[in-house]
């Protein structure tokens, strides 16, 4: 009925006047803003008097200024205004789209644009900004080929090379700024600041009446100069055609610094970088584990979170980035924080110690066990499975700590200790619960993967990694891909039925697969979160981008790790060997279809030395006995090996 069916509010718009507003414009209270609101649109609110400005708050700001402050702590001054433009090693990580993290450009197509544009000045990166958009984009080419010399620079044709080149050269000819348009009219067509931004607006609005005036304006203008008819028509049209998708240049510089600078910091404070850009992404595990995945490629360390080390934010020791105590899902920044606090008195020497010291009404029973399943605890309890167990009992003995320590009341034996209590006994998780746990409390694998003893032999030769897919061949149509499934997202599809976008982890890092309606009816028991499969994946490219879909799927179980004759068994001196004689007892009972070969124990004696020894008989040598064995505490490697 041509009626609002909402009044809203713009994220980032401000008005001011030069008088009280309410003499201007009728105001309006939105419920959820602190401020009045205009109760015109942006467009009439201009015209009753006001000047509209977008203040926009960018996070990566704050990245930024918490790198600079982390880098200071080692003694390092930045004055991050003041950064040289011509870093080498800034361009050349660039150039190689190493750019998770920096500003602006880390989508694919961006990354893409980045190693073909082989980016070595400033002006390339405010280029890239302005031209990464519906419409412009389809110069990206022109311009990457003309900066490489394999396609000639031209500036439409000879008589107008002397007007345009003084202008267009940065952009080796290309019209990529709105300012560029502005700068022709003035030179070619004698406009003045005032009408030059007249002409911007009115080609960027398609404003058919004032485009007419316009026309007339700036052929009489060029006309006057001595341009003649022909190309002041075909100026104007390339203008005109441009102002579909114009760009303020002012505008891109300003963001095209933010993505050099966050560049730089990457490129020259790497733990720093990562540190502070972790800590903008605290609770978005997905970009966590992203962040984290990165690290591992630079060769920097992530220290496990500590109750003894960590703070709740995430800090830098030495040449490593500690994980903050608050990143881990289900205990709270404000809680880790006063864990921090109380360990200003000193280091916890225990678990009782710990809960006496710290607040039971931010640190409650579920916080316990977080940090336990994260390996928070491991410095004063190293069997997790058992700090677990007791953090009910700790969590009473927090409780009764802060009763004393607030009755201001002194007990009849306040001079004597407080007993210890005594921690429930608990057989140690194994390596898969262990991992597995850590997943629910971290949000992803930290302290290893469920699939690192597949990085060996001859399964390593027939998967691709997920950090390996960018790097196939074009002639590669189908992969081979293992992975612990992390999510899966139906969506319904167009034709009917469903689609799902599957999340999994290699040991690499993640990756996202598209599995049909028909996969998915027939897998979907398969694509369970936590299940272990191996898939065939379909390749495809799409407009220079590869696209990957599942082609099949089977759980790793069932999927032959190889021709290998046995496997492999590390373990500790005191690790149960009647839970390792349970798990080989299991072992010959298995399918008789299964790859069988020898089962060779490792065990280390005095000092270094390692004593092997081999099982009598056959055993199944596939995934099934790699993870029944990995369940069993002390078992530390499992892994195929030759006979």
């Amino acid at each position: 009925e041509g009626l609002y069916r909402n009044a809203s509010t713009h994220a980032a718009g401000i008005v001011i006047g030069d008088r009280p507003l309410v003499d201007l414009v009728g105001l309006y209270r939105d419920p959820r803003s602190d401020i009045p609101a205009t109760q015109f649109n942006m467009k009439w609110a201009e015209a009753a008097g006001l000047v509209k400005f977008d203040f926009l708050g960018l996070k990566t700001l704050t990245v930024i200024q918490r790198a600079v402050e982390l880098i200071k702590q080692k003694g390092v001054e930045v004055d991050i205004q003041k950064l040289p433009l011509d870093d080498k090693k800034t361009y050349e990580m660039l150039q190689r789209g190493e750019v998770v993290g920096v500003f602006q450009v880390e989508s694919q197509g961006m990354r893409r644009a980045l190693v073909d544009m082989i980016p070595d000045r400033f002006e390339d990166l405010i280029v890239l900004v302005a031209l990464y958009r519906p419409g412009p984009m389809a110069n990206i080419p022109t311009y990457c080929n003309r900066k490489k010399g394999l396609e000639e620079t031209t500036y439409y044709n000879d008589a107008l090379t002397p007007w345009l080149k003084p202008i267009l050269e940065p952009t080796f000819g290309i019209i990529t700024y709105q300012e560029q348009v502005m700068q022709i009219a003035r030179d070619m067509a004698g406009y003045s600041f005032g009408e030059a931004d007249l002409l911007r607006r009115a080609m960027g609005k398609k404003i058919r009446a004032e485009m007419d005036k316009q026309r007339v304006r700036f052929m009489q203008g060029a006309i006057d100069k001595g341009v003649s008819e022909a190309d002041a028509d075909l100026t104007f049209e390339a203008c005109a055609k441009f102002a579909d998708y114009g760009f303020n240049k002012s505008h891109s510089a300003p963001y095209a610094l933010l993505t050099y600078q966050t560049a730089w910091l990457k490129a020259n404070h790497p733990v720093e970088f990562l540190a502070a850009s972790m800590s903008l992404d605290a609770g978005n595990t997905d970009k966590l584990a992203v962040f984290f995945q990165e690290a591992r490629r630079m060769g920097v360390v992530v220290r496990p979170p500590d109750v003894n080390a960590s703070c709740a934010d995430f800090t830098v020791e030495g040449d490593a980035v500690r994980y903050a105590l608050g990143a881990i899902k289900g205990v709270g920044k404000p809680a880790m924080a006063s864990v921090e606090r109380a360990r200003e008195e000193g280091e916890f020497r225990d678990l009782q110690d710990f809960a006496q010291r710290v607040d039971p009404r931010l640190v409650n029973r579920r916080c316990f066990e977080a940090l336990a399943k994260a390996g928070a605890f491991h410095s004063i309890e190293p069997n997790r499975a058992r700090a677990f167990a007791a953090a009910s009992m700790l969590s009473t003995v927090a409780t009764e700590a802060e009763e004393r320590r607030s009755s201001n009341q002194g007990g009849l034996f306040d001079a004597e200790p407080v007993p210890k209590v005594r921690l429930p006994d608990a057989k140690p998780w194994g390596e898969s619960e262990r991992l597995d746990n850590e997943l629910a409390s971290v949000g992803f694998f930290l302290s290893g993967h469920p699939l690192d003893d597949l990085m060996t032999g001859e399964m390593r030769t027939r998967i691709t990694l997920a950090a390996e897919r960018e790097q196939i061949g074009a002639e590669r149509q189908f992969l081979d891909m293992i992975g612990v499934v992390r999510s899966r997202v139906e969506k319904p599809a167009k034709a009917g039925g469903k689609f799902a976008i599957v999340t999994l982890s290699d040991p690499s890092g993640e990756y996202e697969l598209f599995v049909n309606d028909e996969l998915l009816q027939n897998s979907r028991d398969i694509l369970e979160v936590g299940e272990r499969v191996m898939c065939r994946v379909r390749v495809r490219r799409v407009d220079e981008e590869l696209r990957f879909s599942m082609d099949g799927v089977k759980k790793l179980s069932q999927a032959s790790i190889g021709s290998h004759e046995a496997l492999l068994v590390r373990i500790s001196s005191d690790a149960p060997l009647e839970h390792i004689a349970q798990v080989i007892k299991g072992l010959q009972k298995g399918p008789s279809q299964s790859a069988r070969g020898e089962i060779l124990l490792e065990i280390p004696v005095e000092g270094d030395r390692v004593v092997t020894i081999a099982l009598d008989g056959r055993y199944p040598v596939d995934f099934g006995a790699m993870q029944a064995f990995k369940s069993v505490p002390g078992v530390s490697q499992v892994r195929p090996a030759a006979a």
